[in-house]
């Protein structure tokens, strides 16, 4: 059981980033909550359900050490007492290349505990590219 207390969700959120930046899975694991039901899906990636998967996956992340800065921006909160959701974007530049990768659209989900915050979902996917203005102009809008 992790002794750390997030005292807010983007406390939680904050100490998330920082163990992804620095490829520390005990301060990774430390962020989720320690129930079963916990989700995780990485770009591109399978879903993750409790805290056997979730944490081998980041394990297997973090193997190559530190390489990751990560800016979040457009952040959008959704607040209620005992939950609340993040949308984000991740801009994530490689140390080893010379420019940003595309950004990344995340929702993460935290949950009030006895012992803090805590994530309980974590889902980050390809941000779509930016429509040209010729694009936006000409597509149809669809509503959904």
């Amino acid at each position: 059981m992790s002794t750390k207390i997030f005292p807010t969700a983007q406390d939680a959120q904050n100490a998330f980033y920082e163990a992804l930046e620095r490829c520390d899975l005990e301060a990774m694991m430390a962020v989720w909550s320690e129930d079963e039901e916990i989700v995780c899906v990485h770009p591109s990636g399978q879903r993750l359900a409790g805290q056997a998967e979730v944490r081998e996956v980041w394990q297997q992340m973090f193997a190559a050490g530190p390489h990751l800065r990560v800016q979040i921006t457009q952040q959008l909160v959704i607040a209620g007492v005992m939950l609340e959701v993040h949308s984000v974007h991740e801009n994530i530049t490689v140390a080893s290349e010379q420019r940003p990768r595309p950004p990344m659209v995340a929702t993460n989900v935290y949950l009030r505990t006895t012992a803090g915050w805590r994530m309980i979902v974590h889902h980050a996917s390809p941000a779509p590219a930016a429509p040209t203005a010729e694009a936006a102009a000409a597509s149809p809008k669809i509503l959904h």
